[in-house]
């Protein structure tokens, strides 16, 4: 029996804000009491006096296999991150793709986070040997995830509507050519990778996540919808994310996206929407109907320049909302405290209605309960409750983050800037411990990591050569399409700033 003993208990599920001890046994929270209460003789005492409790943060959304390519462009749409994408993340070995993961996990971890979603990258098909590392990287430094390996049986080029052809001529046949793998394929090594997992399933799972609707063929979205449903998996896309996706989505279904998964009967309590920046009420209406939860990346909506996510007309309609990062290649940190204060922040900039502005408590609850809800785990994680499991994130209240406390819900959530974060708890285990690292070495880490990525650079300079070659042409094509119009408007300043 552990018992953290007289911390401060934030928890807007909670009534109030109290300082309670609470008791943990077998890395689940046992009881909640009064400071002082009897406890067991041979209990180990964590002293908490100087801390305020919260419920371990979850990330809804984010990419392992973007983190050794942290910050790699400026100005870069959503259209021509995937046109670079194989460039950046190519040549991975499987102790580079451990390195990525374990960096995100580590950096995640001392900024609040204990669980995240994990959609993971692997070309041309997810292998045993990758997805394993990253949940052994997960395992090592203390996370829960849930990883989803990415899926597409159509290239980018393949995916947009008239890009192709937009093409030179050689880089037309070039990509013309490209064979992707048959879902039949990549659905069956998911099924043997899960039929051999050998981690804790209530800490390291597998989902499935094709990558962008458009990017596979109406039979493998139906089919890997169909394997989550006879397997029990979560289903994870990204939706509507840029303006651009949106509108060449309408030109391939005629429809919107949201509306055509829906027809094909994807949608469902285990589906989970990235970004949906561009998406109507009748999408709303849609995804709410059917039990499905958006996973909102302020972020990196923001960085990409895709705009504001109408996150409370969402709520709203009763659509389950969490909160994540996304990729550091898009966001460049996965700092959820970042993440939830944007989240309220960019909801204030949409209209001057004050009551319909996101508060600090909605935004905490998206990071926590709504983004458990994401990950399937709402039953067991984001609320400090007996019952669930010891996921706990210790702030200091000598941090200046809290000096006055005033506010605390409101602190926690618009003045935390993960440098307040003392200690983070996963299952009743201290994994980061008195603001140091207690289950990585991060100077081996950091070397390894220093080293994978001067060795990638060289070997993907081909690649990247192409990537330039392809910019312009990307940039004006997806541009041109972005800028034409659409009956959703989500910039903030109008079609142009």
């Amino acid at each position: 029996m552990q018992v953290i003993r007289n911390g401060l208990v934030f928890d807007p599920a909670r009534a109030g804000t109290e300082y309670v001890d609470l008791l943990i046994d077998a890395g689940v929270i046992a009881d909640i009491v009064a400071p002082g209460s009897e406890l067991p003789a041979d209990a180990e005492l964590i002293d908490a006096s100087d801390r305020i409790l919260i419920p371990g943060l979850i990330n809804a959304h984010t990419h392992s296999g973007g983190n050794l390519s942290r910050s790699w462009s400026d100005r870069w749409t959503l259209e021509l991150q995937l046109s670079w994408g194989p460039s950046i993340r190519g040549n991975l070995s499987v102790e580079d793709k451990y390195i990525s993961a374990a960096l995100g996990a580590a950096e995640m971890v001392s900024k609040g986070c204990t669980a995240c979603y994990d959609l993971f990258y692997e070309f041309p098909v997810p292998t045993r040997e990758g997805i394993e590392a990253v949940a052994q990287a997960y395992e090592d430094v203390g996370m829960r995830a849930v990883i989803a390996p990415m899926l597409a049986d159509r290239s980018f080029y393949q995916a947009v509507p008239g890009l192709i052809e937009a093409l030179p001529d050689d880089l037309r046949r070039q990509f013309e050519q490209t064979q992707m793998t048959p879902w039949e394929v990549s659905l069956g090594i998911v099924r043997e990778i899960l039929d051999g997992w050998r981690f804790d399933h209530q800490r390291i799972t597998l989902a499935v996540a094709p990558t962008i609707p458009m990017f596979c063929s109406d039979d493998y979205l139906v089919n890997a919808a169909a394997f989550c449903r006879d397997v029990g998996l979560g289903f994870h896309t990204h939706l509507a994310e840029s303006k651009a996706q949106a509108i060449y989505g309408f030109k391939r279904y005629g429809a919107s996206i949201t509306a055509h998964l829906d027809r094909l009967g994807i949608l469902s309590p285990a589906f989970t929407a990235a970004h949906c920046v561009w998406i109507d009420d009748d999408d709303v209406a849609r995804l709410a109907d059917s039990g499905a939860s958006v996973a909102h990346n302020p972020g990196s909506n923001m960085r990409l320049g895709n705009g504001l996510a109408a996150t409370r007309r969402m709520m709203e309609r009763g659509l389950s909302v969490g909160v994540g990062t996304d990729s550091r290649i898009c966001s460049d940190n996965l700092n959820m405290f970042e993440a939830m204060r944007l989240a309220s922040f960019t909801s204030r900039i949409q209209g001057p209605d004050h009551m319909r502005w996101l508060s600090a408590d909605e935004a905490f609850s998206m990071a926590t309960t709504g983004s458990a809800r994401v990950l399937g785990m709402s039953d067991r994680l984001g609320r400090l409750e007996p019952g669930y499991l010891a996921d706990i994130v210790f702030l200091d209240m000598a941090n200046l983050n809290y000096v006055p406390l005033n506010n605390v819900g409101q602190q926690i959530v618009h003045a935390e800037d993960g440098t307040g974060v003392a200690s983070v708890m996963v299952g009743g285990r201290l994994v980061y411990d008195a603001g140091r690292f207690v289950t990585v070495d991060m100077a081996g880490l950091r070397s390894k990591a220093q080293e994978a990525v001067e060795r990638l650079g060289r070997a993907n300079e081909q690649a990247r050569d192409l990537a330039r070659r392809l910019e312009p042409v990307v940039a004006s094509f997806c541009g041109g399409m972005a800028a034409s119009h659409h009956h959703v408007q989500r910039f903030a300043g109008g079609d142009e700033a």
